[in-house]
């Protein structure tokens, strides 16, 4: 499970990835509540709340390069659904990606369950 994530940052690196991790989940949720209430159409509203469902994933660290990878294409979509009104999408979709490829860092979820094991010796 460990190759799907890149690093598991300590230092300051890890808090770092946590306030882009922050900051992507609240640009998904800023820009795609108004989107939820301009459209009445399933099949432009299944974008945004993919979206928003995948940035709770990120903002935890869970599951951190599948929510980031599905960022980018929902935002991706938004952006060509919308024809492209606003670059706001693409900035997201930026971001989603760049966390995906990076990896969740120490402060997350998948750092807990997934991050390196430190063995103990079994000699007392």
């Amino acid at each position: 499970m460990q190759r799907l994530f890149s690093t598991f940052a300590e230092g300051r690196p890890g808090p770092g990835l946590l306030l882009q991790r922050g900051l992507t989940t609240v640009l998904l949720l800023c820009c795609g509540i108004p989107q939820l209430h301009e459209t009445a159409r399933l099949g432009l509203s299944v974008a945004p709340v993919t979206a928003a469902v995948s940035g709770v994933f990120l903002l935890l660290g869970l599951w951190t390069p599948l929510a980031g990878v599905t960022i980018a294409i929902a935002e991706v979509w938004i952006f060509l659904a919308w024809s492209g009104s606003s670059l706001a999408p693409i900035m997201v979709a930026g971001l989603g990606g760049t966390v995906a490829m990076i990896g969740p860092g120490n402060w997350s979820i998948d750092a807990k369950l997934y991050g390196r094991k430190h063995l103990q010796n079994p000699r007392h």
